[in-house]
C-alpha cells in the first residue's frame, strides 16, 4: 500500500466525527484523527505507541492481559470485530465500544487496521448520579449484550433476581437504540385484571363502559415509535397472555369498545424474576408467548455475582439518596457491605444506605450506622458488660455469623489485625464475611 493511499486514508478519517485510529499489525498506532486525540489522546504523542499502552496502560497486548483483543481477532478472521472495553480517557476510565476493521492492499493482504471508538453513555465505570454503574466482568457481559441488541427491533427479555435494576437496563437499551427519541413506556404486569389490562394497554372509546366519559389513549398507543417495557411479565394470568400474544403476532390492537384495528409500533422489552422455562413446563405460561418474547434474553446479575461493584454502587447510591452532599463511607462500612448477601439486591442496598444516611450526623457513614439499620443483624449481640451473648440455641454457621458481626465492632475496622487475632489469614476472613449471608 502506497504512502499516498495511507495519507488519503488518514485525511479521510480526520474529517469523521467519531474517534478513530490507524494501526499496524504490531499494535502500533500509525495515526489518529482529531476526534480521537480530543477524546482519548491525552498530552503524549500517539504515533508509534502501542494501542494497549494508550487505552489500557498495559505492557502487553489485551489478549495477554486477560482481555479480548479485537485487532488479533480481526487479523485471524479477516473480518471486522466488535468488543466492549474499559479505556483510559482524560476523564478517567470509561466503557468504550470498539470496532476494528482490517484494511487490505492491492494484493488483498491486511496491512492496517482502523479502530473506531464509541463511548458508552448508557453506563458508567465510575460513581454516577444516575443510570447503570459497574465494571465487573458480569456487568460488562450484560452491557455488551445491551449494545449488541439495542439497534435491532428484537424482543428482549430481562431475567434475574428481584431488585437487580431491570428497568434501568430496559431504559439503557431504549436509549442506545434508534428509537431513543421516542417514548419509553413502562407497565407493571403484577396484579393486572383482565379489564384493567385491556383498558390500560389498549385504551378505550367514549361510552365503552360506565364512567368512560371520553376516549382514553392506551399505553400501546403512547409507546408508538418508542419502547414498551412490560415488567414482571411472569405474573400475567393466562387469559391476558392470550391478548398480549395476539397483539405481538398481528401488530394490531383495538380499543375497548372500538371497532377499528389500529397498527402498533413499538419495541418490546419484558422482564421477570421468575423461571419462565419452568413455568412453560408447568403450563402456567404460554409456550408460544414465551418464544415470542424470548428472542434475546439478557441476564441481569445479582449483587453476589458482581461483588467488586458494590463499593462503586454504594458510592453512586449515596450520591443519589443523601441529603448532605459529599459524605463518604468508612473503609469498615464498605467492607461490611461487600461481605453481605443482599437478597433484595440493588433495591435492598439502596434502602440500607438511605436509612444509614439518616442515622449519621457527621461527614462519614460508618459501620454502626449500617448495623443499626440492617434488617437481618441480630438486635442483641452485646450484653451489658460488652460481652458477646447468644440467647438461644443456634446452629454453628449462625453462631459464627453472629460472632463475626460482633467481633468486627471490636476491631474498629482493622481487618488485618482482626484476622490475626482470630488466627486466620485476611483472605480467609474476607471470604467468611462475604459468604456469611449466602446460606
Amino acid at each position: 500500500m502506497t504512502a499516498h493511499f495511507l495519507s488519503e486514508l488518514i485525511s479521510f478519517l480526520d474529517g469523521l466525527p467519531e474517534p478513530r485510529i490507524v494501526m499496524a499489525a504490531d499494535y502500533r498506532i500509525v495515526a489518529a484523527n482529531a476526534a480521537y486525540i480530543r477524546d482519548f489522546g491525552g498530552t503524549k504523542p500517539l504515533a508509534g505507541r502501542c494501542c494497549y499502552e494508550v487505552s489500557h496502560r498495559f505492557d502487553v497486548p489485551c489478549d495477554q492481559a486477560g482481555e479480548s483483543c479485537p485487532l488479533k481477532q480481526s487479523l485471524e478472521t479477516g473480518e471486522p470485530q466488535h468488543v466492549l472495553h474499559l479505556h483510559h480517557t482524560p476523564r478517567g476510565e470509561e466503557h468504550v465500544a470498539v470496532e476494528t476493521t482490517p484494511i487490505r492492499d492491492d494484493q488483498g493482504q491486511i496491512v492496517y487496521f482502523v479502530e473506531t471508538m464509541r463511548v458508552v453513555r448508557q453506563a458508567s465505570s465510575r460513581a454516577a448520579a444516575q443510570g447503570l454503574v459497574g465494571r465487573s466482568p458480569a456487568f460488562v457481559s450484560m452491557l455488551e449484550k445491551i449494545l449488541r441488541v439495542a439497534n435491532s427491533d428484537a424482543a428482549v427479555v430481562l431475567l434475574g433476581e428481584t431488585g437487580t435494576g431491570k428497568e434501568l437496563v430496559a431504559r439503557a437499551i431504549h436509549e442506545a437504540s434508534a428509537r431513543e427519541e421516542g417514548p419509553f413506556v413502562a407497565v407493571d404486569c403484577a396484579g393486572m385484571t383482565e379489564t384493567l389490562f385491556e383498558s390500560e394497554l389498549f385504551g378505550y372509546e367514549k361510552g365503552a363502559f360506565t364512567g368512560a366519559t371520553h376516549r382514553k389513549q392506551g399505553l400501546v398507543e403512547a409507546a408508538a415509535g418508542g419502547t414498551l417495557f412490560l415488567d414482571e411479565i411472569g405474573e400475567l394470568p393466562l387469559a391476558l397472555q392470550v391478548k398480549l400474544l395476539r397483539l405481538l403476532e398481528t401488530g394490531t390492537y383495538r380499543r375497548v369498545g372500538g371497532l377499528d384495528w389500529l397498527p402498533a409500533n413499538f419495541r418490546l422489552i419484558t422482564a421477570t424474576h421468575r423461571d419462565l422455562r419452568a413455568m412453560v413446563q408447568a403450563e402456567t405460561f404460554r409456550r408460544d408467548l414465551y418464544f415470542r418474547i424470548n428472542t434475546f434474553p439478557i441476564h441481569t446479575p445479582a449483587l453476589h455475582e458482581r461483588i467488586e461493584d458494590i463499593p462503586l454502587l454504594a458510592a453512586s447510591l449515596l450520591e443519589r439518596v443523601d441529603r448532605k452532599p459529599g459524605r463518604r463511607f468508612s473503609p469498615a462500612a464498605l467492607e461490611w457491605l461487600c461481605s453481605r448477601r443482599f437478597t433484595g439486591n440493588i433495591r435492598e442496598l439502596r434502602n440500607l444506605i438511605e436509612r444509614a444516611t439518616l442515622m449519621a450526623d457527621g461527614e462519614t457513614i460508618d459501620l454502626p450506622h449500617l448495623l443499626d439499620m440492617a434488617d437481618d443483624v441480630p438486635a442483641a449481640l452485646v450484653g451489658e458488660d460488652g460481652a458477646f451473648r447468644v440467647g438461644e440455641v443456634v446452629d454453628l454457621a449462625t453462631l459464627e455469623e453472629r460472632y463475626l458481626a460482633w467481633v468486627r465492632l471490636q476491631a474498629s475496622g482493622d481487618h488485618v489485625q482482626l484476622a490475626e487475632r482470630l488466627g486466620v489469614s485476611p483472605r480467609t476472613l474476607y471470604r467468611k464475611l462475604r459468604e456469611a449471608k449466602k446460606d
